[in-house]
């Protein structure tokens, strides 16, 4: 039971300007939660679609029988059941996108939506929330205003830009590294709207996310990008032109500069430092570019290795060890191991058919089979004597983890050469503490630093602090001169100890 009942359960009502992630942040809380989610966007429904259609049934009222309408199962409210019975999600959101731009005749539905949890005659299961989503009057003419009632019924929630939020986001999901080292100087430049003349100039978080799926496209293909092409997703003409223009400059540095190469190791030292020669007389906007793909490159690397440690903790060491302890007498170890690749098999295949697999999680599932198919092989080669199942999956857990300390060991390495190209290219400059700044945004990297360790990374940010504090420090004892100087003798002379001479 849920401590405040299904019907005291407010909706959630998020409120935001377009192409801010709203749906992107329903399908990341419910991965996250491990619940189900039903999407829909309620501008593509008729009244009918949305609430089902009429019906007659006869109902006996005081012993009289009537015609009474009912309606049948809303198509939305439908989709919610078959979650429920082909993926197994007991809990989940249902999801419905612009809902304060319905049509006049289903406004009302939208309400009754909201306040009691139902479409037409039928409720959405327990278990399941509603979300909501809308966009503000000034970005869409269709726009219903709520009124009071309907919004002191819900959990109105402001969703607004921010890139700090959506660079991590942008990592995660393989958005181009031109497009983050490009908003990492121009961050103004993210998510814009500006009224013109002609109605409006704008770019957005999904027009730079979908710009980045079409870049890897175009690249892959060797076709020409161009400002008229990419005004098809950023448009705003001033933001198309500057972000081509960096573009083309990010094009020549990756094929200049051999940044991979820095943080294996596998550059020499007399080419290493012709790198660092040509670093420093190139203009401030290369710069950080070199330092957006260094930085980009360190969590590609960190991301491997994420995996293979991944690949450790899901081998279902603890997992298979209980079932051992529980399993039939007569079962063999091999029954036992047939059995759970054939379950996984069957989930993975039943997940495909929903399209409910994300990249992460196919990878996932792929390395569970894996690892069954591991042991299998390994139990094989023992000689599949009695007894020894246990000491199996122990022996072969204990390998993958000598070679999960391996990998980060050479992790840390790539670390340190990181940290060494930059503080030689750029010393104590500008550049290196935005070089922090940059790993320390990464929330891939900062967690495997605050779990492993990084000598450079301290020694930088212990650096970069006490140049933070001695520049304090200094603006500080400025204020408090001018401050002193402009006094009047006989108010400075009553301060006493507070006189900054004194101190």
């Amino acid at each position: 039971s849920y401590k405040i009942a299904p019907i005291h359960q407010r909706p959630v009502l998020l409120i935001g300007p377009p192409g801010i992630g709203k749906t992107a942040i329903m399908e990341q809380v419910a991965e996250e939660c491990e619940i189900g989610l039903v999407a829909y966007t309620i501008t593509h429904h008729t009244r009918q679609s949305a609430v089902g259609l009429p019906l007659i049934k006869n109902e006996v009222f005081g012993g009289k029988e009537y015609a009474v309408t009912e309606y049948t199962m809303s198509e939305i409210i439908a989709s919610v059941y078959q979650c429920i019975e082909k993926q197994g999600y007991k809990e989940g959101i249902l999801f419905i996108d612009e809902i304060n731009c319905v049509s006049e005749t289903l406004a009302p539905t939208m309400l009754q939506f909201l306040q009691c949890k139902t479409f037409g005659t039928h409720k959405i299961p327990d278990g399941w929330v509603i979300v909501a989503a809308g966009n503000p009057p000034q970005y869409n003419k269709s726009v219903r205003e709520f009124d009071i009632v309907t919004l002191d019924r819900v959990k109105r929630i402001e969703v607004k830009e921010d890139y700090s939020v959506w660079r991590n986001y942008a990592l995660k999901n393989k958005v181009h590294p031109s497009i983050i080292a490009y908003l990492d100087l121009k961050t103004e430049q993210f998510y814009k709207i500006e009224a013109t003349a002609d109605g409006y100039a704008f770019v957005t978080a999904r027009g730079w996310e979908d710009l980045s799926r079409i870049l890897w496209m175009y690249e892959e293909s060797e076709l020409e990008i161009t400002v008229e092409f990419l005004f098809e997703y950023l448009q705003h003409e001033e933001v198309a032109r500057g972000f081509l223009g960096f573009y083309q400059l990010c094009k020549r540095i990756k094929e200049e500069y051999g940044l991979m190469q820095i943080l294996e190791g596998t550059i020499g030292e007399e080419e290493l430092e012709k790198e660092i020669l040509k670093l420093k007389e190139t203009e401030f906007d290369a710069r950080v570019a070199i330092l957006t793909f260094l930085s980009d490159g360190i969590h590609q690397k960190i991301e491997s290795y994420d995996k293979k440690e991944q690949k450790v903790r899901i081998q279902y060491a603890k997992t298979l060890l209980e079932q051992l302890e529980n399993k039939k007498e007569t079962e063999r170890f091999s029954e036992l191991l047939d059995r759970k690749i054939e379950q996984e098999k069957h989930a993975f295949l039943v997940k495909k058919e929903q399209g409910l697999l994300t990249k992460e999680e196919k990878w996932k599932k792929e390395q569970q089979r894996e690892w069954l198919e591991e042991l299998k092989n390994a139990w094989k080669q023992s000689g599949t004597k009695s007894g020894t199942e246990q000491e199996l999956i122990r022996a072969c857990f204990n390998q993958k983890r000598e070679v999960q300390k391996q990998e980060k060991e050479k992790m840390q390495e790539i670390l340190e050469r990181a940290f060494d190209f930059a503080g030689r290219a750029f010393g104590d400059g500008q550049e290196s503490a935005m070089f922090v700044e940059r790993l320390s945004m990464d929330e891939r990297i900062l967690k495997f630093i605050q779990k492993n360790g990084c000598s450079a990374y301290q020694k930088a940010g212990a650096c970069i602090q006490a140049e933070e504090r001695e520049e304090e420090l200094q603006n500080e004892i400025q204020s408090e001169m001018r401050a002193w100087e402009h006094s009047p003798p006989n108010l400075v002379l009553s301060v006493g100890l507070s006189c900054p001479l004194c101190i």
